[in-house]
């Protein structure tokens, strides 16, 4: 199976160290996601928003982290809004020329 990236994208109505406060309780939780291979946490303080890139062994992880309840306790967080949930697909071969840090699967096991 093909990995999945995940990009969610949000606002929030606290401080900037706020949110940076929130968030950094919370990276233990998404290092423990089954399937998350890794995130990226991105904000802009000058717009109030903040969001992740996650990329995902497969699509079965990924959908399991969107049903599950860390996914639900974000999209559910009073502090945030204008959510964004997008999925992509890897274009691995020009990835793999630009040094994106993503496993080429070439169908062999290990």
């Amino acid at each position: 199976m093909a990995e999945r990236i995940l990009q969610i994208n949000f606002k929030f109505n606290v401080s900037p160290s706020e949110y940076e406060q929130a968030a950094s309780s919370m990276a233990d939780d998404f290092a423990g996601v089954d399937g998350l291979r890794w995130k990226i946490w991105l904000m802009n303080e000058k717009e109030n928003e903040a969001g992740g890139i996650y990329v995902f062994e497969d699509e079965t992880s990924l959908g399991a982290f969107l049903a599950g309840p860390l996914a639900s306790k974000v999209s559910n967080h009073p502090a945030l809004s204008d959510m964004s949930v997008k999925q992509w697909d890897n274009m691995a071969d020009l990835t793999a020329i630009t040094r994106g840090p993503i496993r080429i699967t070439t169908g062999e096991t290990a």
